[in-house]
């Protein structure tokens, strides 16, 4: 399903995640929308580039082709807003960022279409997901997974004021283990170089908490990093390597954190 998305195999428990780094509009689809959307703005930029290393540390990693604005991974297949009375933008968006209209009078998906869509890139990149974590718990007795996003660091239509540099979700500890939930926390609060917060306005996605099944031996975190900690946060968004440089660090020992651990006792381990 390399047309869809690209899978990176690993041989150790953990999984990466990057629902919203593809980028590509079908040319019949980008032209019923508004042409600021070639732009495609909303994307969570470089985060192919940003966690590629995990590769060399023996996760896996997913990557989605399409963009967000083609169909949100991260939503749920019945379109139930993930943030309740919030503003929200749904499993089809038809709306930017900024609350404006994403396409054309009259463009804007039916619920056939959105079907249509659900089935041709939501359905393979979720069933990619479910069988690399039942692989990764059959290989290890449980499997990790870590969904990384990204997004400006001021939305006000989508929340007040500036977001922490990084925001850990857990689904407000229902996604992982406590001693998971708090060992991260616990990494973040220790670092001085980045504002951060568990469990804030971003407390996980549709992946985070449909994956997050600590009974079952699958344990999901989500980290909504602002892009300001490793690129430029206005157009043409350009990765920042002196930025990017000083967030890799913190990156890999979060990564070296999920790898290295491992369910106490009393935490289920399939």
């Amino acid at each position: 399903m390399d047309e869809i998305y690209t899978l990176h195999r690993g041989t150790r428990p953990l999984l990466v995640s990057v629902p919203h780094a593809g980028q590509h509009i079908p040319a019949d689809l980008l032209a019923r929308m508004h042409p600021h959307a070639a732009t495609v703005e909303d994307t969570d930029w470089h985060l192919d580039k940003l966690y590629d290393f995990v590769r060399e540390l023996g996760a896996s990693l997913i990557v989605p082709r399409h963009s967000r604005y083609v169909i949100d991974l991260n939503r749920p297949p019945d379109n139930t807003p993930m943030y309740p009375g919030a503003n929200n933008t749904e499993l089809c968006p038809t709306r930017f960022f900024t609350g404006e209209a994403l396409y054309l009078e009259g463009q804007a998906p039916d619920a056939i279409e959105v079907q249509q869509r659900r089935a041709t890139y939501w359905q393979p990149y979720h069933d990619a997901l479910s069988a690399e974590l039942a692989r990764l718990r059959a290989e290890h007795g449980h499997a990790v997974l870590f969904d990384g996003h990204s997004i400006r660091s001021q939305l006000p239509w989508l929340f007040e004021g500036r977001l922490p540099d990084l925001n850990l979700g857990t689904a407000n500890g229902a996604s992982c283990a406590p001693s998971m939930r708090d060992t991260l926390g616990q990494l973040l609060a220790a670092q001085q170089d980045f504002t951060q917060v568990v469990d804030g306005r971003f407390k996980g996605g549709y992946i985070t908490r449909h994956y997050g099944q600590p009974a079952r031996g699958w344990h999901a975190v989500q980290l909504e990093m602002c892009w300001c900690c490793y690129m430029d946060e206005q157009p043409p968004f350009n990765w920042s390597p002196e930025r990017a440089a000083g967030a890799m660090p913190l990156l890999r020992q979060m990564m070296d954190t999920l790898l290295a651990w491992q369910p106490q006792a009393g935490e289920s381990q399939a």
